[in-house]
């Protein structure tokens, strides 16, 4: 496996985004970058970012989750943010990134988590919290899921795999603009464009949609129907902040509040926002995951 690498540089003057990064050194030589930042011992918000974003996706909700006394850690996924990028599409599978999230979450000895996750980072969230819920003490999903044949494909997401697997170009910073309800600045398309200094760089947010699985034959889904199962059991709170202008995810919230026990009675909400539903509402979003935490304690 080539592994590559973005230059520190490339992260200089992050607008809005003051927190260094740590380093998890995981099996097969790939090093995990993630923010960790709050008391060890308070109660842990771990956040996770979907595609192609990385954890500045985040910027707007750390700060005011950890000025309410609890700890956040938010990775940048593998091929995303300061992470190591596998350099071939084919290195990337649903179950590697489980697995490397995982080892992670393993490293730092994380149990009793809260989880927030959106688009990707539900996948892989949702998979791992559905095969192994003892770990979670409550999970917020915002304009995600967990694809287990319950529900087609739309017309929206086939284009966007079409457009990920096809396009000569692949302008990160403006599709997270074009899926935000409000207009970035140059200075934050920058950031989202930080990660990618090459094309080649670029394999792991071209993998992703591929590796949505939207048939029966697909590899990843009896471990996604076995997790769906489980999270059929969830019975602690399962909170849904969807943004309400997403085309592609924004009424997955229901078949989600449906099926999870642990959602009945929660204050679910379709926010005014779309698809990167953090850029949208961050402030909004870190109030309510501090009220779900703090409700409970």
């Amino acid at each position: 496996m080539e592994i590559l690498r973005t230059p520190d540089d490339r992260f200089d003057d992050l607008p809005d985004f003051p927190w260094r990064p740590q380093y998890a050194d995981l099996s097969g030589g790939l090093r995990m970058a993630y923010v960790d930042e709050g008391p060890r011992d308070a109660p842990v918000v771990l956040m996770l970012h979907g595609e192609p974003t990385w954890s500045y996706l985040y910027r707007h909700m750390i700060g005011p989750v950890v000025d309410a006394g609890l700890r956040v850690v938010a990775p940048d996924l593998i091929g995303f943010g300061r992470s190591d990028k596998p350099a071939d599409l084919g290195d990337y599978t649903y179950a590697r990134h489980v697995d490397w999230v995982t080892e992670l979450l393993d490293q730092l000895a994380l149990r009793d988590l809260t989880l927030f996750c959106q688009d990707w980072g539900s996948l892989i969230g949702l998979r791992i919290a559905g095969l192994d819920p003892d770990r979670f003490a409550r999970i917020v999903v915002g304009n995600g899921f967990l694809p287990a044949g319950q529900v087609s494909d739309n017309a929206a997401f086939r284009a966007w795999r079409a457009f990920a697997r096809f396009s000569p170009v692949f302008p990160t910073g403006r599709i997270v603009d074009l899926g935000s309800a409000r207009s970035l600045t140059r200075a934050e398309r920058a950031a989202y464009d930080a990660p990618f200094p090459s094309r080649r760089h670029q394999a792991g947010a071209r993998a992703f949609p591929r590796l949505v699985p939207t048939s029966a034959s697909d590899p990843a889904m009896p471990a996604n129907q076995d997790a769906w199962a489980g999270l059929g059991g969830f019975e602690r709170p399962f909170l849904t902040l969807f943004g309400h202008q997403d085309p592609i995810l924004g009424k997955g919230d229901r078949p989600l509040q449906a099926h999870v026990p642990g959602a009945a009675g929660q204050a679910h909400a379709r926010l005014e926002g779309s698809h990167f539903v953090q850029e949208d509402c961050g402030p909004e979003l870190a109030r309510r995951i501090v009220d779900l935490v703090c409700a409970g304690s």
